[in-house]
């Protein structure tokens, strides 16, 4: 078999009928155009949607539910052993919301190699003072340079500067919303009312805003030692322990590990974030599976193409055979036309999907739920154009094998006989 020769005739069909060849790589080109710019705007999506919640989400949490005993005391009584005990009214045990040694547990996630990095917060609810009104709010009291570090906290602030709340006295930065109900600015005092009926003023030094609407008219943050005071608590009193694992696939490993070892509560992100996960992963099946429609549909485009050449080329593939090229060669000579037209087609189609996504890219969205979010979102991950460029090749090899193999079957004699 002489490929240089092959390739030559290949290429003269290729052009005898540049039209339909035209047609074809314009119907691979749009798929794969297509295919890239809808990949490329749902995976921005996701990691948009993603940033909102999982960003602001630790891994692992460590926390102390507040629920019923679980061994009341009508258990431990020798004569109901063998009872089934039916209790109403089952009040919470006497735990406390307190993490008991958290300096040693934070001592030992920092030693363990799977961890990322290691956040203590502080959560008690409080209430906002306007006027006559008390607004039910939420203070978390955190460690502002390791959340900036691990939780993004500062992408979500829109005014003032996060690490404030660490150097001046008694401040907060309060949600968006919860800002808009108070009508507070920066260097405004809010008045908060603790759940034993202390009043503290704080002075606002910034504003935050998830895009989360119940989050932001209910949440607001203050340093540690503030919210510490704030509930007259020791310097050891933590409630939460966040946790940002290397790995964040062994989360619900870790979490079921972690309680075990430090008989505390731990909930893993896959666990507490279920349905959004399931979201994206519908989001993203929905963009593959119509790009994939779309290449299948460029490739019957192709089939019917080199099947309709075929017929119209039956003369030529009776020479060709007749003059001693085997039903192979001939084969090969159709799948090279086709695979010559998924290549330029999907190469021109990757080109202009970058460049679809990245006037996509360019595009505004403005909206008062994400100030941080100017245009829409765009995921350039190079693993979608490597997806595209297989899918064009392998979508117009089959396109392209049934008809070469029904052009290397002609019977030569038969052509020619019927001429």
């Amino acid at each position: 078999m002489n490929i240089k020769l092959i390739n030559g005739i290949a290429h003269s069909l290729l052009l005898a009928r540049w039209k339909q060849t035209l047609v074809a790589a314009v119907g691979v080109t749009f798929s794969i155009t297509m295919f890239i710019a809808l990949l490329s705007f749902m995976a921005g999506l996701n990691d948009l949607l993603d940033g909102l919640l999982l960003n602001r989400t630790p891994h692992v949490r460590l926390y102390n539910e507040i629920q019923p005993n679980k061994n009341q005391p009508i258990n431990n009584r020798a004569g109901y052993e063998k009872y089934y005990n039916f209790i109403s009214s089952v009040k919470s045990g006497n735990a406390r919301e307190q993490i008991y040694n958290s300096t040693a547990i934070i001592q030992t996630l920092h030693n363990d190699n799977r961890v990322l990095g290691v956040v203590p917060k502080l959560i008690t609810p409080i209430f906002f003072n306007n006027v006559a009104i008390d607004i039910a709010g939420v203070v978390n009291g955190i460690d502002i340079q390791n959340e900036a570090k691990l939780f993004h906290f500062n992408d979500y602030l829109i005014e003032g500067v996060s690490s404030d709340i660490d150097k001046v006295a008694n401040s907060i930065i309060l949600g968006k919303g919860l800002a808009d109900k108070l009508t507070a600015n920066i260097g405004d005092r809010v008045q908060v009312l603790t759940k034993s009926g202390e009043i503290f003023q704080f002075k606002v030094t910034g504003l935050y805003q998830t895009g989360v609407q119940d989050i932001d008219k209910t949440q607001s943050y203050a340093s540690i030692a503030t919210v510490q005071k704030l509930m007259g608590k020791p310097n050891t009193f933590i409630t939460d322990i966040q946790i940002k694992l290397k790995d964040v696939s062994i989360a619900p490993y870790i979490a079921k590990e972690y309680a075990t070892l430090f008989e505390i509560d731990a909930v893993d992100i896959q666990t507490a974030n279920a349905q959004f996960e399931t979201g994206s992963f519908v989001r993203t099946l929905i963009s593959y599976s119509v790009g994939i429609v779309l290449l299948i549909v460029a490739g019957f485009g192709i089939y019917n193409i080199l099947n309709m050449m075929i017929y119209e080329k039956m003369d030529t593939i009776s020479i060709l055979k007749a003059t001693g090229f085997s039903g192979r060669d001939v084969q090969n000579i159709f799948l090279i036309i086709a695979l010559n037209i998924g290549f330029i087609g999907g190469l021109v189609g990757l080109l202009l999907g970058f460049g679809l996504s990245a006037v996509i890219d360019q595009i505004p969205f403005s909206t008062a739920s994400l100030p941080t979010i100017k245009t829409y979102p765009i995921n350039y991950n190079p693993a979608f154009y490597l997806i595209g460029a297989v899918f064009s090749l392998i979508t117009t090899f089959l396109a392209g094998w049934f008809p070469a193999r029904k052009a290397s079957k002609v019977d030569p004699v038969i052509i020619i006989r019927g001429k």
